[in-house]
């Protein structure tokens, strides 16, 4: 009979260990959606008074996302997401090239997004950009030193890299990228979405960066560009050009107006995950002691506080994670963007190689988990490993 409780009680309540993937949206950031949908649902671009009443919306929306961000109201190119936002920002980069204006390298490296690496593979392979990638050593941190030998010495003109690599919580050497990259004179383009509210700093240094609504607690289907003044975007696409000129389409404003929500509610968000460490620590330590062979990529630099990439030797991650969906724990093996792709994540591939990539399976805590969520967390990863 317990045992009947006990699984009720899981598929009832799940506990969700997967932040990273997205965020439960935060209630303020319904309740503001909600009532846009109510007195602002027209088009924002039409001059008349419905449409100027969903442009408010919108603008206010804009304002809070760049105080988050700590840039000018300009500065913010609303999209659908962290992906358009980086595609647009890469798009920059071929631009310049096939104007004849420039010839360097773009640096980067396999850790990055997919968003970033597989479009910068497609682009090298077109021959539109000429991409140098970076070595990552053993605990998942970009190796700066390396840009003079991969290029030769060649001019770099640009470098992509994660704040915080979004597998394994590994904080990326944005300091000192920033010192390289102002030596050559290079552009520096941050996917600051996984950062963003979870750690300090939003690296107003950068020529461009990216946040998603959905990793803060706004809905899906809404991100942002934030690009430097003078930042060079030609728009490509027709359809009209409603945001700043640089991409189709209408504006929703009640995703503005959730993502502005979130945006307020995030720029206290680092004190909340920051909370979340003795929690993950905690879990670590306990898989570590009791599950043999097991390591935590990243476990000896700096790290987001709430993020555990797990090696289980022998263990397919899928199946992993799927046994413990069972039990209603949810995690990741790898990045929620290639979910239902069969293979071994590239990024922890770079890290650890491939064969130990296999057993790689992602935690993301949140400021929604309790100590009990981690103690029961860890009670079902044993109980299904011990199987």
């Amino acid at each position: 009979m317990r045992k009947v409780l006990h699984d009720a009680k899981s598929k009832a309540m799940p506990i969700y260990l997967d932040d990273n993937a997205t965020t439960q949206p935060h209630p303020e950031a319904v309740t503001a959606m909600f009532a846009t949908m109510q007195s602002g649902w027209g088009n924002p671009s039409s001059i008349h008074g419905v449409g100027r009443e969903a442009r408010r919306h919108v603008e206010s929306a804009r304002a809070q996302v760049a105080t988050l961000m700590a840039c000018g109201l300009e500065d913010v190119v609303f999209t659908s997401g962290a992906t358009e936002a980086l595609h647009l920002a890469l798009l920059a980069l071929v631009q310049e090239r096939e104007r004849g204006s420039e010839r360097g390298w773009v640096l980067s490296s396999k850790l990055e997004h997919p968003a970033v690496r597989v479009a910068l593979e497609r682009l090298q392979r077109e021959g539109r950009l000429q991409v140098a990638w970076l070595p990552v050593d053993g605990h998942g941190v970009v190796q700066l030193g390396e840009a003079t030998a991969l290029t030769g010495g060649g001019r770099i003109h640009a470098m992509c890299m994660q704040q915080v690599n979004s597998e394994t919580g590994v904080l990326q050497p944005i300091a000192e990228a920033f010192v390289l990259a102002r030596a050559h004179g290079a552009q520096v383009l941050v996917d600051t979405a996984q950062a963003v509210g979870r750690v300090p700093g939003v690296c107003p240094e950068a020529d461009a960066r990216v946040i998603a609504a959905h990793k803060i607690g706004g809905p899906k289907g809404i991100g942002a560009l934030i690009k430097r003044p003078g930042y060079r975007i030609e728009a490509s696409l027709g359809g009209g050009q409603q945001e700043r000129g640089l991409r189709p389409g209408t504006l929703d404003a009640a995703l503005c107006t959730g993502f502005g929500a979130a945006a307020n509610h995030a720029l206290s968000g680092p004190a909340r995950y920051a909370a979340m460490k003795p929690l993950r620590d905690s879990f670590e330590a306990c898989i570590l002691q009791e599950v043999r062979g097991t390591s935590v990529v990243g476990v000896s630099v700096a790290r987001a506080p709430h993020v555990s990439n797990i090696l289980f030797p022998g263990w397919n991650a899928p199946e992993l994670v799927a046994a413990l969906d069972l039990e209603g724990v949810c995690v990741s093996a790898g990045s929620a963007c290639s979910a239902g792709t069969v293979g071994v994540s590239t990024a922890i591939a770079a890290i650890v190689g491939t064969e130990r990539a296999r057993g790689a399976v992602r935690f993301s805590m949140g400021p929604h988990n309790t100590l009990a969520d981690i103690e029961r967390a860890t009670e079902v990863v044993l109980r299904v490993l011990s199987r």
